[in-house]
């Protein structure tokens, strides 16, 4: 049987709020690493898991991209294509985290797209607030990426997701190719440049297997209803702290957003 290129990735998410308070918060969470062209073998050879349907774990299309239950795949290709970045049916990497019992929320799902001859076209962060509302910042990748290094790339912010945070600055990232670890680096920077917010996800790759999802039941318990339930109440400690409110606007018109690749400069400012 030809292994598995999905696979199953515990780590540690950690934020921490710079200002104008300092607040800090960490939690361990299990996540997924599909490969999309795998959800049918995924399916089919997985006992505890299913795609688009009920079971201890599972995987809903519905929950991601147009949310209307279509193929997944084609929508990230077809976002590609319209960027400029076409993939023309490369291979893509979703991830995110498993719905558990049936119950899922993603703050955010990180897809990397890569063409056929293996190189990376670029990175799709598509993000969700707790009011049901999505948007998705793309970000090409340096066609002089070297394979394995980090991407630094950024973001003007259009979408609220926060209410202790208004919709203004950008977001910087420093993302990894997913290997036998898997990096994630989110600063938020407001209008003048300063950094507002820093979130980081680190996490290591397993085999993903019906033994090692029944695993995390008992090495991460409620894994997903965790993080929703973890964002309301870091969300009343902020408030107790009298942190500044900001009413939701609108969404976004257009579903998504182009960053673009850091300058050389911000890239070795990153780096250290």
């Amino acid at each position: 049987m030809t292994p598995l290129r999905s696979a199953l990735y515990p780590g540690k998410v950690m934020h921490v709020r710079v200002a104008p308070m300092r607040h800090r918060f960490r939690y361990r969470v299990v996540s997924l690493l599909i490969d999309l062209d795998e959800l049918p073998d995924l399916d089919r050879r997985m006992r505890v898991f299913s795609v688009d349907r009920g079971n201890l774990f599972s995987f809903h299309q519905r929950d991601h991209g147009p949310r209307d239950g279509s193929a997944l795949k084609p929508w990230v290709d077809q976002v590609f294509a319209e960027q400029g970045s076409a993939i023309d049916g490369g291979r893509v990497l979703c991830f995110c985290l498993p719905r558990t019992f049936g119950y899922g929320f993603n703050p955010l799902t990180v897809y990397w797209g890569y063409r056929a001859d293996g190189s990376i076209a670029g990175i799709l962060y598509e993000v969700k607030n707790t009011f049901g509302d999505q948007h998705c910042y793309f970000v090409a990748a340096d066609r002089e990426h070297v394979p394995g290094a980090p991407l630094i790339q950024s973001a003007e912010k259009v979408f609220y997701v926060s209410p202790f945070f208004d919709v203004a600055g950008g977001y910087r990232f420093r993302t990894s190719e997913p290997a036998d670890t898997l990096r994630l680096l989110i600063r938020l920077v407001g209008p003048d440049g300063a950094d507002r917010m820093i979130a980081t996800h680190a996490a290591e790759r397993r085999a993903l297997t019906d033994m090692s999802l029944v695993a995390t039941l008992f090495t991460h318990p409620l894994n997903t209803l965790k993080v929703i339930a973890g964002i309301h109440w870091e969300a009343l400690r902020l408030w107790m702290k009298k942190a500044k409110f900001h009413a939701r606007p609108h969404p976004p018109k257009a579903p998504g957003a182009r960053g673009q690749v850091e300058a050389a400069a911000s890239r070795s400012a990153e780096a250290t």
